[in-house]
């Protein structure tokens, strides 16, 4: 257990906009960051962070709250990982942590334990390279004839497995992990009545999450022999989806947000070499066709690909399905292709740096001069050939989401090819309005276009379905946790939450009945008012907080709204966070330079204060007076002469009580 004083000491030290920052492009807009959802598929920024109150509000999918609560949600973290993620991050030392028990193993998750397995693997290949005669001559050879220096395989964590049959399950299963969790991440494989080591004799390239934990391993064996694969990798399993990962980018997202740009790759080693070379900005796609969630990853941090291609790929046709997808999700995408025989690992390796950078800004190409060159390659007076071309590369267009992006290509287009706009326009219109038909018969079944239909958008594209951002889906201001929330709870606990500590004047008559001026908090005045009408929380959460206050206020300590966010319990963290990114905030600045003054709820505490309180008291004996109500209704007949009486005049005092109180809130009581 963390003791409470290092977790404050961790959520002072860390920044939210640091942390996030690894995992989404953020950039400025005005006090706040904003970027793209990390958790949902978004095409216009919803994602913003506030560096100064130190929380994050999500509003595609209502996600929010403090550094932890994200990498809870991001990471799949329990409370204590993600302190520990943090600590390690800024250094701040824990209490001494002692591995875990195989008793302790079997209570963790599913999860996690795939992850410790996968953990205690990486370091089990590391050691092998530099403490096993086998690792020293075979695996770490390897890695120096392919010319690695020592600190990239440190920071690549490039390791071997032993080819002893089953030396690495040996290994884990003597420190207690559970040959079922080593099955699940294919680490060791079992047939019939014997188990053995799933990468045996491979030198091991593990696979890392955006936050540095290891997903799965790719592992190449070293034999010539063909009949063997040269690649194996780790199955998919509850940590793993290869069409989710990018080999590398939790090495380079830094550098892909400071340059704006990342370079993709096929291979590990493309990426190894090419970081040692110092374009460190690199990913690869570990030799799997390039997937949308792939690029939605990059997206994150940069609209910008470009795509390396060796010089003598054989499937460079193939792969142009990857340019389509990426144009699709309305990124820009440039090509290098390089010489011939050369790929990004031996090139990277056989020049200099800066030659290096040379090469790639000289020879970056736009897709449709890319394609042209390889489609038209000795056929470039071939009409045949170059009309299918043509109609490829407009087909490529069309699926570029912005009207104004593909207007300008269609101009490249015309120009490179010598060609009327007009032709390769309405081509593109009969593209895109096939697209948008195949699409509704997909969603819905063939059905009759209705003018409130029409898939028109604009004058000179009439097929083109552009998101309107006036349209974007509404989004609720309040938690999830809290709906179905009765808006008086919720309106009273924000200003305990907001304004608790702070004083306020009051008068009160004393025993001579002279009128005198007291100061009290205003957590102190609403948990009074309560106690004397004996008025709780009906919502979970707010009774949860409304106890940790009562019990604060019983030691004389005010709680601020920082307390609640360092709280381990998420829901609470979310819901003042959202308070405080609801929160209004006006320049001082601004205000004196247009000379305009506004009076805010802080400016009227003392009225709003009170006017929460009796709207909650309100609220409350309207509940009480409907549940007699229903009574009377429904069990009358039950009901002997005493009950009866008794319900009676206590409706007729709660009326009463809501008319006084319905007065000082300046309201009409409708009968």
């Amino acid at each position: 257990m963390i003791p409470p004083h290092i977790i404050d000491d961790i959520l002072q030290t860390a920044r939210i906009e640091e942390v996030i920052g690894e995992f989404v492009n953020l950039k400025r807009a005005g006090s706040n960051l904003k970027g793209m959802s990390p958790f949902t598929d978004e095409k216009t920024a919803s994602f913003v962070v506030s560096p100064a109150k130190q929380i994050f509000k999500c509003f595609s999918s209502g996600r929010g709250g403090n550094v932890v609560s994200f990498l809870m949600e991001k990471e799949h973290f329990t409370y204590p990982e993600a302190l520990r993620w943090l600590a390690d991050k800024y250094g701040i030392q824990l209490p001494e942590d002692r591995p875990a028990t195989p008793e302790e193993l079997a209570a963790i998750s599913e999860r996690e334990s795939l992850h410790i397995i996968n953990e205690f693997a990486k370091d089990h290949f590391k050691a092998n390279i530099t403490e096993s005669d086998e690792g020293k001559k075979i695996g770490m050879s390897y890695f120096v004839e392919r010319g690695f220096r020592p600190d990239i395989i440190e920071k690549f964590q490039l390791g071997y497995c032993l080819n002893t049959g089953k030396g690495f399950s040996d290994a884990a299963l003597a420190k207690g992990y559970k040959r079922e969790f080593m099955e699940k991440v294919g680490l060791t494989k079992v047939k019939d009545d014997r188990y053995f080591d799933f990468f045996r004799g491979r030198v091991m390239f593990p696979i890392h999450s955006v936050s540095g934990r290891i997903l799965g391993f790719g592992g190449r064996t070293l034999l010539a022999d063909k009949k063997v694969a040269k690649y194996f990798n780790s199955p998919e399993s509850l940590i793993y989806n290869k069409s989710e990962i990018l080999y590398g980018l939790y090495f380079s997202k830094g550098d892909v947000i400071k340059y704006d740009q990342c370079f993709l790759c096929e291979g590990y080693t493309d990426v190894i070499a090419m970081y040692q070379a110092g374009i460190q900005n690199v990913v690869a796609s570990s030799g799997t066709a390039l997937t949308k969630d792939q690029i939605r990853l990059v997206r994150r941090y940069t609209k910008n690909i470009t795509i390396l291609y060796d010089g003598d790929a054989a499937g460079i046709k193939a792969s142009f399905r990857g340019i389509d997808l990426i144009l699709q999700e309305g990124m820009n995408v440039k090509v290098v292709l390089f010489p011939e025989g050369e790929d990004p690992d031996s090139y990277s390796k056989s020049v200099g740096t800066s030659e290096l950078e040379t090469y790639l800004k000289e020879h970056t190409q736009d897709f449709i001069s890319f394609k042209a060159d390889i489609l038209l390659k000795d056929d470039e007076n071939d009409p045949i050939k170059r009309a299918e071309l043509i109609r490829d590369i407009v087909q490529s267009v069309s699926l570029i989401p912005d009207q104004i992006t593909r207007n300008v290509y269609m101009q490249t287009i015309a120009q490179r090819f010598d060609m009327s706009e007009e032709v390769l326009a309405n081509e593109l219109i009969k593209l895109r309005q096939n697209a948008a038909s195949k699409q509704r018969f997909t969603k819905t079944g063939p059905r009759k276009e209705t003018p409130t239909q029409s898939t028109s958008a604009s004058s000179d594209d009439p097929y083109a379905q552009e998101p309107n951002p006036m349209q974007e889906e509404a989004v609720s201001t309040q938690p999830e946790i809290v709906t179905g929330f009765d808006h008086n709870e919720y309106d009273l606990m924000r200003i305990l939450v907001q304004y608790g500590p702070l004083g306020l004047n009051l008068k009160q008559r004393n025993e001579q009945g002279e009128e005198e001026e007291f100061e009290t908090s205003i957590t102190e005045l609403i948990c009074h008012e309560l106690d004397i009408d004996e008025l709780v929380f009906d919502n979970p959460l707010f009774a949860k907080m409304h106890q940790i206050i009562t019990d604060s206020l019983a030691e004389k300590v005010l709680l601020k709204s920082s307390y609640f966010q360092r709280l381990e319990d998420q829901n609470i963290v979310k819901f003042v966070s959202e308070i405080e990114m609801n929160e209004v905030e006006i320049s001082h600045n601004w205000i004196t330079k247009h000379n305009i003054y506004t009076n805010t709820e802080k400016d009227n505490l003392h009225k709003a204060v009170m006017g929460s309180i009796f709207s909650f008291k309100v609220s409350k004996v309207e509940k009480r007076i409907g549940e007699i109500r229903n009574s009377l209704t429904k069990n009358s007949a039950d009901l002997d002469d005493e009950s009866l009486m008794d319900l009676l005049s206590e409706q007729v005092a709660l009326e009463k009580v809501k008319r006084i109180i319905a007065e000082k809130l300046g309201r009409i009581v409708m009968r």
